[in-house]
């Protein structure tokens, strides 16, 4: 998975979880593998729903575990 929105979630998590960016894959668990609790989620989903112009509900922000499953979704909808 090399596309534009994979790389700016990518460097997102890198800087606001302080992740080294090598580290993160599409199968990376943003919780478990990096230490983001739910207020970390919800902010980068609001950065990434204003950045990429989504509407993302709430009821879909639950279905987020994998970075992957953040890009399949926003890659969905643009």
């Amino acid at each position: 998975m090399d596309s534009e929105v994979f790389a700016r979630i990518r460097d997102y998590l890198a800087d606001q979880l302080e992740v080294d960016p090598e580290k993160i894959t599409p199968e990376s668990d943003i919780v478990n593998d990096f230490g983001a609790d739910s207020l970390d989620v919800i902010d980068m989903i609001t950065t990434l729903s204003d950045e990429f112009g989504v509407e993302i509900p709430d009821e879909d922000i639950e279905t987020f575990h994998t970075v992957g499953d953040v890009v399949n979704y926003l890659e969905e909808r643009l």
